[in-house]
């Protein structure tokens, strides 16, 4: 009984970390406007970068990055020390996949949010260099030649799964996994619409 209970406020644990409002916070406190209504409408770093500015977008992503960090790491360590029935692989890669989906369908933004690329970078940073290393080095050779974050988080998201299966990693790792960068890629199905019909918007950091 106890293990269930530990699982259930696992899940509610990521799922808050997951929501907070990071964008909209930093929108509103440096620039008095709601994310959700200026420049693409979408609340995630990239947005803020194009309609509050760079540093307040690098801010955004790191904070990002950090709730998937502390959900695959605190949060799953912490509850999963009263549950001795579940795999700690799957137990890892559920708070990874609550993590993003809070992220995406935040309870603070009325269950809209950013498209869970930053995040799912925090959760493979959590778990582990060795498949973070070449997601990263995919989105930034495809950025650097296409000035497109959309196009790059993409194909980056969708490289996620398949490193994980060349290191070597657990099923329920390369499952979840799967499962994330799946829904984030669906979130992405604007860019792909504008990306196809050559009006999306490119970003160039320097100047």
């Amino acid at each position: 009984m106890l293990s269930y209970l530990a699982l259930i406020l696992a899940v509610i644990s990521a799922y808050i970390i997951g929501s907070f409002p990071t964008s909209f916070i930093l929108a509103k406190v440096i620039k008095g406007v709601d994310i959700r209504e200026v420049g693409s409408g979408n609340a995630g770093a990239t947005n803020v970068v194009r309609t509050v500015g760079k540093i307040p977008g690098l801010l955004t992503l790191i904070i990002d990055i950090l709730k998937g960090v502390l959900a695959v790491t605190v949060v799953a360590n912490f509850f999963y020390s009263f549950d001795i029935d579940l795999d700690y692989n799957f137990y890892q890669g559920l708070m990874a996949l609550i993590v993003v989906c809070g992220h995406i369908w935040s309870v603070f933004l009325k269950f809209k949010g950013g498209k869970g690329v930053a995040t799912t970078l925090g959760v493979g940073a959590a778990i582990g260099f060795p498949v973070l290393l070449p997601v990263i080095i995919v989105w930034v050779i495809i950025f650097a030649i296409t000035n497109y974050v959309s196009l790059a988080s993409i194909l980056a998201l969708m490289s996620f799964p398949l490193f994980a299966i060349i290191f070597g990693y657990s099923f329920y790792t390369v499952l979840f996994s799967a499962m994330i960068c799946l829904i984030s890629i669906y979130k992405h199905k604007e860019n792909i619409s504008r990306l196809l019909k050559g009006r999306e918007s490119k970003i160039k950091l320097f100047r």
